[in-house]
């Protein structure tokens, strides 16, 4: 079954979407590379396959494969991460699962401990942001660029 393509049938909104995108990626202190690896994990959560294949896409040019594969279990691998990008992976998880974490105070001062406060809120709107992303990609059925 073909769906709407989102972008094309509400411009106005993707273009308020890609806005935010735009935010993110070029006017915060945020490295690159850890946006990528955030946007990575939280469309593995939410099960977005365009997102996915995107992210991770762009994550190999900056990071080795085993990292990249190893992301779903970075909690049993801390040697691959730095502190900074395992507390922002925390949050992450708990920011996208939040009606089941309700963002935890734990998870919350491990984030408030490497990150100053508006690299913080910076990398909660990027959260924010791909969870807006995810679920659009994902019911919409955006294409993935893998071919079999």
């Amino acid at each position: 079954m073909n769906r709407l393509n989102w972008s094309e049938v509400a411009p106005a909104g993707a273009k308020a979407l890609y806005g935010v995108h735009h935010y993110v990626t070029q006017s915060t202190a945020l490295p690159a590379e850890l946006i990528h690896l955030v946007f990575l994990r939280v469309s593995q959560i939410n099960g977005c396959a365009h997102c996915i294949d995107l992210h991770t896409r762009d994550l190999l040019k900056t990071m080795p494969v085993d990292k990249v594969a190893l992301l779903p279990v970075w909690e049993e691998v801390p040697h691959l991460f730095p502190d900074q990008y395992r507390a922002a992976l925390a949050w992450a998880e708990e920011v996208t699962r939040v009606s089941e974490t309700h963002a935890s105070d734990e998870a919350y001062e491990a984030a408030a401990e490497v990150f100053e406060p508006k690299d913080l809120v910076d990398l909660t709107i990027a959260i924010a942001a791909m969870n807006a992303f995810n679920r659009l990609g994902a019911p919409f059925r955006l294409p993935v660029a893998a071919k079999p």
